[in-house]
């Protein structure tokens, strides 16, 4: 009887073929690969602190489409992912003792909860010999090939910036497997993917008002980057349209893909250099990679301060007093009825469609912190449940940044509401698109509803109080 190594490959928020490191060592190690993706149950069922679903459904959704294209991708080189709902170091340390494996391959993830669940699994599999072996497969940079150590890693984005981007190199992508996968002398059941109604959601058909119809997998966010880069060459002007909020052109829409691990940064960059090469570089494709360096910013912000991005105080440790749990006005905030047209839009689009644009998220968390002095992690976890591009490190990070708990050195960053709307949505047509009870209003009165006369409000087909919510905050508040 030949005696083979086997190792499992355990997929985690790096559901790609391309550019994935521990995928590619096992298969440099072993004879016999096992991918493995398990759908964590607390994570698919469970709540927030403040009692929001951990996982809304279009994030579940789009996380469903992208096991299965990743299932594809696996069994066109002759391989099969093992799917399993439940806890992953159990059902992975029991895949590991059946199958009599060597190691378990992963990439390592640093927020608190994906921590705990590799260092459980990681000692259960040491009671039986067998042992973990981590990769990197979330950012732009390598920790390596920083010129300082992660505990040293600067606490403001510029001098972070300044120390990496002139003198780091950045790895070219992994390129995917093409030999065929050395079959198993083993049985396992491939197991079946579970739909939304397993997690408890409805089945939904996509809001025809969204920018963008999102669908999970590999496949798709290489079909976004080649639209992106080489179809329509929209590249070209990211930094102009990217605080746009209509249509789905106005930014690369790559942070879904990203944060399941779709797509690589480094591929994203090693397209950009050859998009580059052969258009001419200009502000805009810089840009592009100033927000991946924003990204891997925020993930070093997180490796370095741990809980901390989670705590009310945020990494500075100072929390003001003044905020509150208050859940009936958050909950105003929350479904889009503050009677701020601008906040109530995105609200409504984030509701409807699990995406928002940046310019949204800035002005929405701000709002809810700086001008109804709620507490802004009652915020970030309602962007946790609901945002399709949800990352820990991304999330929490931008809502300390909002909340001045950050780094940010503007001690008060505050966003003036009603300047925003009329820089951004001069027509009032993105507030007309998600606030069709506003489609009478003209444009200079589509952002101050709360300003309309009575005869106005009944000319309009709009009656304050009843069409549409009282305002929360006067929009004189700003002028």
């Amino acid at each position: 009887m030949i005696c083979r190594k086997r190792a499992v490959v355990w997929f985690r928020q790096d559901l790609r073929i391309h550019d994935n490191e521990a995928l590619i060592e096992a298969l440099r190690c072993v004879d016999e690969v096992i991918p493995v993706f398990v759908f964590d149950q607390r994570t698919f069922v469970g709540k927030t602190r403040f009692g929001f679903p951990k996982t809304g459904k279009y994030r579940a959704q789009f996380i469903i489409e992208s096991v299965a294209d990743l299932r594809n991708s696996l069994a066109a080189l002759g391989s099969s992912l093992v799917v399993r709902v439940g806890k992953p170091e159990e059902i992975l340390y029991e895949i590991a003792r059946k199958a009599n494996t060597s190691w378990v391959f992963c990439n390592r993830e640093r927020t608190r909860e994906e921590v705990e669940v590799q260092d459980a699994l990681e000692k259960k599999l040491w009671s039986i010999g067998q042992e973990m072996r981590y990769s990197r497969g979330k950012m732009l940079y390598y920790t390596a090939d920083l010129p300082f150590p992660v505990t040293h890693t600067p606490d403001t984005f510029t001098q972070f910036r300044k120390e990496v981007e002139k003198t780091v190199p950045i790895r070219p992508p992994l390129p995917a497997p093409k030999k065929p996968f050395t079959p198993l002398s083993i049985q396992i059941d491939p197991g079946k993917i579970p739909t939304l109604t397993d997690f408890g959601h409805t089945p939904f058909e996509p809001d025809t008002r969204a920018g963008v119809a999102f669908k999970g997998g590999e496949t798709a966010a290489l079909d976004r980057l080649a639209y992106y880069f080489w179809e329509t060459g929209l590249v070209k002007t990211y930094k102009e349209t990217r605080n746009q909020l209509l249509g789905g052109d106005f930014s690369s829409k790559f942070s879904p893909w990203l944060s399941q691990g779709c797509l690589s940064p480094k591929l994203i960059y090693q397209q950009l250099q050859q998009f580059e090469a052969k258009n001419g570089a200009n502000e805009s494709t810089y840009w592009l990679y100033f927000e991946l360096l924003w990204r891997d910013f925020f993930r070093f912000m997180g490796k370095k301060h741990g809980d901390k991005i989670f705590f009310k105080g945020g990494i500075k440790g100072v929390a003001d007093p003044a905020w509150r749990n208050d859940f009936a006005v958050f909950n105003k905030w929350k479904e889009g009825r503050t009677g701020v047209p601008f906040i109530d839009a995105n609200m409504r689009e984030l509701n409807q469609t699990g995406f928002m644009s940046n310019r949204g998220r800035q002005n929405v968390a701000g709002f809810l912190v700086k001008d109804l002095g709620i507490n802004w992690q009652m915020g970030a976890e309602y962007f946790e449940s609901l945002l399709i591009d949800y990352d820990p490190c991304s999330n929490w990070g931008n809502w300390n940044y909002v909340a001045g708990v950050g780094s940010d050195p503007r001690e008060d960053r505050y966003f003036n509401i009603l300047s925003q709307a009329r820089r951004y949505d001069p027509k009032g047509e993105y507030v007309k698109h998600w606030l069709p009870e506003l489609a009478d209003l003209p444009v200079e009165k589509v952002h101050q509803p709360d300003r309309l006369t009575f005869d106005e409000q009944s000319a309009m087909h709009c009656h304050i109080g009843d069409d549409y919510p009282l305002s929360l905050v006067p929009s004189s508040h700003w002028e």
